[in-house]
């Protein structure tokens, strides 16, 4: 039997990047806030290790292991039985995957926004690829500018402008779009290695700029800068200058009074009522199990969970899941395809680079010139591109798994010599294409894999697609012309097929206009059950050739000031 807790003016399920952020404006706005999350606290002085083996090896230790549980299943076509995808790579805790992610802190393009519009305006409508079901978003990037500008000085984010109000600078990205100011902090700090391949970038007549990136580059808001000892891919910062949210916008949150954390707590079910409204959370925490009522519901898992728990969420208003009615929950779902998709380039130099330390892609140089609409496709035969980065910090056991460029076996005692005399001589790139959805690309409840509760985990079907093939094809012989220009004697190159499980992932509960073709307003609140709301990748009908983070958390301030300013009419 479920306890009854007080009731709340809004739950937020899920306190990761979307969830962490969207508690600041609701708190401050005065609403009471629970804040239900699946981990605990992490301690940065006991929980944080700069160890190669325990956070790259072996998965960092989470606060739990509901996401090893109920990891999806995985199969590229609807006639293919469903394998384990093997663990998601997101994880559990206050700060949620923001505590481990690179920490790079992108902008969308206008052109991600409006792509079904500017490529029949380009190209001509026979030019998107076969199949697929993108649609424009809902917002354009105007819209989304000044909750991007918000966070970004909320949060704690370095890099340069490139484009500020028009005035375009080359020290940044001028192919962004435009913006209304310069970041609070400068970029991270170069190296030799990055000005090296700056300027073969420009020899190219390409420009280069640097990431920009939820990392203090100077001391900020009580905590100190970077200290470039590697291990925001896969570790938390034990110095804090990493921004995730436990360290930004939850604290902030909490000295509002308006907050509540509810952690190692399992969101199993929404509920709601017979009139289609969402009445509360349900969860599990300790063996026991609880309702927080609440007048309004935020959902802010991982993708895959954020479907999950809507197919999961039936009721008599919803009996194929919450907010499924036209059955768009789990559509229109996509995966990045970037360098573990196979994206990926390595080259082999005739020189040490000397980058075995540093805040690996948000101490990065990027090339823009070959993503998005940047260029001409006209017989190319795709739309998009990817963006390239190239980045300091590599690791010993890393490095020791690198590609010999086929001069020494993969093993014995040939390989060991050949790592100890090349292995600062290598360095990869990282590659990042548009993605889009598709008809045959969806998720759905796996009829036969279930968690340990008994509920079934999600099923990925996804397979590969020739737009984005190309796109990353075409990428990689780009970063290849690069880092020859850079004086790179060899280049192997991956065989872009396509994700499998996906840190970048979108879908499932896209933002749109049309009930028929999505779930949430252009708010991010459900069509159907008009006092929820979905945060996260999953709202994203494009995903741009670049991560994720910042846009996933500009819409979810935008949503939760929505809710704010609507209350009366949202919370009735």
């Amino acid at each position: 039997m479920a306890i009854n807790l007080k009731p709340v003016d809004v739950a937020v399920v899920g306190l990761g990047a979307a969830g962490g952020v969207a508690v600041l404006p609701l708190a401050r706005a005065g609403l009471t806030v629970a804040g239900i999350e699946a981990g605990a606290w992490m301690d940065p002085a006991k929980d944080f290790h700069a160890d190669e083996i325990f956070n790259n090896v072996r998965g960092m230790v989470t606060t739990g292991n509901k996401i090893r549980r109920e990891a999806p299943t995985f199969r590229t076509s609807a006639d293919q039985p469903a394998q384990r995808g093997g663990p998601s790579p997101m994880m559990n805790a206050v700060g949620g995957t923001s505590i481990h992610y690179h920490a790079q802190s992108w902008r969308l393009k206008p052109w991600d926004f409006k792509t079904v519009s500017e490529v029949k305006k380009r190209y001509g409508a026979g030019y998107l690829p076969k199949g697929s079901t993108v649609e424009d978003w809902p917002l354009s990037y105007d819209d989304l500018e000044p909750y991007y500008d918000t966070v970004e000085h909320e949060v704690g984010v370095c890099g340069k402008a490139g484009n500020l109000k028009g005035v375009l600078d080359p020290a940044g990205n001028v192919f962004e779009g435009p913006r209304a100011r310069e970041y609070p902090m400068p970029p991270l700090r170069t190296t030799d290695y990055l000005e090296h391949m700056k300027e073969a970038a420009r020899s190219l007549g390409w420009k280069p700029f640097h990431s920009p990136a939820a990392i203090n580059s100077q001391p900020r808001g009580g905590r100190p800068s970077c200290g470039y000892h590697g291990y925001c891919d896969r570790g938390g910062c034990h110095l804090r200058a990493k921004n995730s949210t436990c360290f930004s916008t939850i604290p902030a949150a909490l000295k509002t009074k308006r907050l509540t954390v509810f952690d190692r707590a399992q969101v199993t079910r929404i509920l709601s009522d017979t009139n289609g409204r969402v009445t509360g959370v349900q969860y599990i925490r300790e063996g026991q199990e609880y309702f927080q009522p609440a007048k309004a519901v935020l959902i802010g898992s991982y993708t895959y969970e954020n479907a999950r728990l809507l197919l999961l969420s039936k009721s008599k208003a919803y009996p194929n899941g919450l907010a499924n009615n036209h059955g768009q929950v789990g559509k229109h779902y996509f995966g990045h395809w970037d360098a573990q998709a196979g994206s990926g380039v390595t080259a082999l130099f005739p020189m040490d680079l000397n980058i075995w330390y540093g805040a690996i892609l948000s101490q990065g140089v990027v090339i823009d010139e070959w993503a998005d609409d940047s260029f001409d496709h006209s017989s190319l035969g795709f739309i998009g591109g990817a963006s390239m980065t190239v980045n300091t910090e590599k690791h010993p056991i890393a490095a020791a798994s690198t590609a010999t460029f086929g001069q020494a076996p993969q093993w014995g005692s040939q390989w060991k010599a050949w790592i100890h005399e090349n292995a600062g001589r290598t360095a990869s790139a990282y590659l990042q294409a548009n993605s889009f959805p598709y008809e045959n690309t969806y998720l759905d409840l796996d009829p036969e894999v279930k968690d340990p509760l008994g509920d079934s985990v999600i099923r990925v079907t996804s397979g590969p697609k020739d737009n984005e093939r190309l796109a990353s094809l075409h990428a990689q012989d780009k970063m290849e012309e690069w880092f020859k220009a850079a004086g790179a004697l060899m280049v192997t190159k991956g065989n872009p097929l396509g994700p499998r499980l996906s840190t970048h992932t979108y879908g499932g509960t896209r933002m749109g206009d049309n009930l028929e073709t999505s779930v949430v307003d252009r708010w991010g609140m459900a069509h159907e059950a008009p006092n929820l709301g979905m945060l996260g990748g999953s709202v994203f009908g494009t995903s741009g050739a670049r991560n994720p983070t910042l846009t996933i958390q500009a819409l979810a301030w935008r949503t939760a000031s929505h809710l704010v300013k609507s209350w009366k009419s949202i919370a009735g």
